[in-house]
């Protein structure tokens, strides 16, 4: 029986806090070595003292004095983002779990990598803005990439020894969010409290946002192109209100493989950290007969255009999915400050994306410098 020492990067996230209820549940299989948070020292110092690793991280220096007088034992302390890093290449772990929104979690995750560290990536950012450089690395280091979104990890599992031959489409699972049956004239009219009613997973207000726009949709389609080595033509797109099928594979006879189970995400981040076996788990066991019906329906493009400016940027590839995703980020924090309305956010990642020149095959620098041109030009035409 594999153990795995787990560095979670984002521990005080609703991912971590899903990642230590399964490290809780299962000693026997996963031990937290390290653990991370931006700024959050006492929820920080609160799971560390609990799952009393040996190294944690807070990135942000100006909260480290309430961080040391909340601990109550004194493990080795890293600051920063170089800290971010020391902490991902820390010589007793061998799975990072990386749940970092935005372009932070980049640097540690290629880190871990090169180090020959396994990856669990809750974090979709690494894959939309670098899959090809985290994929090649990965390969050349002989490193598993494991995802832990619950779409994507759905998938994993429909792929076990598959072929990528064999697919046909990868089938993501959507939602449909809070305002999947409104018109574009409602959306209009809708508040950032309206958008925050997420009808199945309770998540922080980014993701959540992003599910009523569609766009973490769109990253997640990008993000399946990358961990499963197929063209975003081949990735598709469903509306499943119930949240039930977490994704599907068609393959190329026509047979299609779903994976089922309840809107919990410590279902993938188990499966991530117990790979390859599969164990007894004490989590809600779905009955179909409760469920009672699953539907799927078509999504409207034409009322969410995140889903096309998505495929748009994934299918151009180079620094457009690192544009695309750096002003939806900044449009969703517009909004959520009330300086936007709901419909405005695709509006400036179009706008971003078309004023932006491509690059074929960029290096991390031009990825990085790309993510904050995007950024300063959103806020530009916030003035």
């Amino acid at each position: 029986m594999r153990k795995r020492r787990v560095i979670l990067l984002g521990s005080t996230g609703s991912i971590g806090a899903s990642a230590m209820k399964v490290a809780g549940t299962m000693p026997d299989r996963m031990e937290v070595v390290g653990m991370a948070a931006h700024r959050s020292a006492q929820k920080l110092a609160q799971a560390a003292n609990l799952f009393r690793p040996e190294a944690i991280c807070l990135v942000e220096t100006t909260f480290l004095a309430e961080l040391r007088s909340a601990l109550t034992y004194r493990p080795k302390l890293f600051t920063g983002e170089d800290g971010l890093i020391e902490l991902s290449t820390l010589s007793s772990a061998d799975l990072v779990l990386v749940a970092i929104v935005g372009v932070a979690g980049l640097r540690p995750a290629l880190a871990a990598i090169d180090r020959g560290k396994d990856l669990a990536i809750a974090s979709k950012e690494i894959l939309v803005m670098a899959g090809e450089i985290v994929m090649n690395q990965a390969r050349l280091k002989n490193v598993s990439i494991l995802p832990v979104d619950s779409e994507h990890n759905a998938i994993f599992q429909c792929l076990e020894a598959k072929r990528t031959a064999e697919i046909r489409n990868l089938i993501l699972t959507a939602s449909g969010g809070p305002f999947r049956r409104l018109s574009t004239e409602c959306l209009d009219q809708v508040t950032k409290s309206d958008a925050l009613q997420h009808p199945t997973w309770k998540m922080g207000q980014k993701i959540t946002i992003d599910s009523a726009t569609l766009f973490n949709k769109g990253l997640e389609m990008i993000e399946a192109r990358w961990l499963f080595n197929v063209p975003m033509s081949r990735v598709q797109v469903v509306i499943h209100p119930q949240s039930i099928v977490h994704s599907l594979v068609e393959f190329v006879d026509g047979s299609i493989l779903a994976q089922l189970s309840h809107s919990d995400m410590c279902f993938p981040i188990q499966y991530a950290v117990t790979w390859p076996d599969r164990v007894p788990t004490s989590l809600k066991p779905l009955h179909l007969a409760d469920v009672g019906k699953l539907e799927f329906e078509e999504p409207r493009y034409d009322v969410f255009p995140a889903l096309n400016l998505a495929r748009k940027a994934g299918e151009a590839g180079g620094l457009l999915p690192a544009v695309l995703n750096a002003a939806n980020e900044i449009a969703v924090q517009a909004f959520l400050a009330d300086q936007i309305p709901f419909t405005q956010i695709w509006k400036l990642v179009q706008n971003a994306m078309e004023r932006h020149s491509n690059l074929a095959s960029p290096s991390l620098d031009d990825i990085i410098r790309a993510d904050s041109q995007a950024r300063e030009f959103v806020r530009s035409a916030l003035v």
